[in-house]
């Protein structure tokens, strides 16, 4: 599958495009972003692409990077708020031709080594290596360890939920829709669906406060290895069948397995009404919304404020 990621270079392939991108004179690192860009051909898709966190590109984020390191190293220096230009080090450094301008390449910089040295010193966070050898930025760096993280908080919780028993899975789909905003309260979601004694959950929850519109419920507790298929298509359309008998525009179909592809066309033939959750997008909503699982740790993540530094 095409990550559109790929084409992208890193933060220290960047670093010498940032430094050709200055040698004429000062530079707007927006503009730059933008010159460079088009230097690449990225395509819009590329140009566009957030970070996870959706506040930064990716290709800007690495190019702000590419020119915090050169900084560092003093390649170059902030002449204002969102503009820097070259030292004369710097022009030094890109008129050496025979060097791949990196992070090794700016450890030979004593002001690199010393802003090394004092990263090291208080980097307390084992995830991130602040100056490294690895092609992703610092802010890449910590939404790859983050990922990393909900993976596997993701797995814990749906082993948890098989080896619960009926009656708390029961409980924990009303907690779940509850933390989405359905059912109003638990004491109303918990009258509302009812024991099927079949390993799952068979009911009906509110979706509103008043129980105006009413969402039916079905689900199954499956060990991973067993995936919902044509076995079971009878069932979805039995679930189907029952929406129609009560009037009802909406179903849920959860599953702590997975649904085959057979499984899926019978919901996509019986008109969309259905939406179904698996297990791993069970995993995911219940770490989103809270349930199962607890906040371990807040951690802020502070930048410097150089409109703070700017003299008037």
């Amino acid at each position: 599958m095409f990550d559109p990621k790929d084409d992208i270079p890193t933060y220290q392939k960047l670093m010498r495009p940032v430094l050709v991108s200055a040698e004429s004179g000062p530079r707007k690192i927006s503009e730059v972003v933008e010159e460079i860009s088009e230097a690449l051909k990225l395509s819009s898709e590329q140009k566009e692409l957030l970070l996870p966190s959706g506040k930064q590109t990716v290709i800007a984020n690495r190019i702000h990077w590419a020119r915090s390191y050169l900084k560092q190293a003093g390649l170059v220096k902030n002449t204002q708020r969102g503009w820097f230009e070259l030292t004369e080090t710097g022009l030094v450094a890109l008129k050496d031709i025979t060097n791949e301008i990196n992070v090794k390449y700016l450890e030979k910089y004593e002001a690199f080594q010393e802003f090394r040295q004092r990263s090291n010193k208080t980097d307390e966070m084992e995830i991130v290596d602040p100056i490294s050898d690895k092609d992703e930025t610092p802010d890449e760096q910590i939404e790859i360890a983050l990922n990393r993280w909900n993976k596997t908080l993701s797995t814990n919780l749906l082993k948890a939920t098989q080896e619960a028993s009926p009656v708390f899975f029961e409980h924990l789909i009303v907690e779940l829709l509850i933390g989405m905003g359905y059912g109003g309260s638990s004491e109303n979601a918990g009258r509302a669906l009812g024991r099927s004694g079949d390993n799952g959950v068979d009911g009906v929850i509110d979706q509103d406060p008043l129980g105006v519109d009413q969402i039916y419920i079905q689900a199954k507790r499956y060990a991973s290895e067993n995936v919902v298929g044509i076995l079971v298509e009878h069932t979805i359309r039995d679930f189907f069948g029952a929406l129609s008998i009560h009037k009802a525009t909406k179903g849920i179909f959860v599953t702590t397995s997975k649904f085959s592809a057979a499984a899926k066309d019978t919901t996509k033939a019986l008109g969309g009404r259905i939406v179904l959750i698996d297990g791993e997008r069970l995993a995911n909503l219940m770490i989103t919304y809270g349930v199962g699982c607890r906040e371990k740790s807040i951690v802020r993540l502070m930048e410097l404020d150089e409109t703070f530094f700017d003299e008037v």
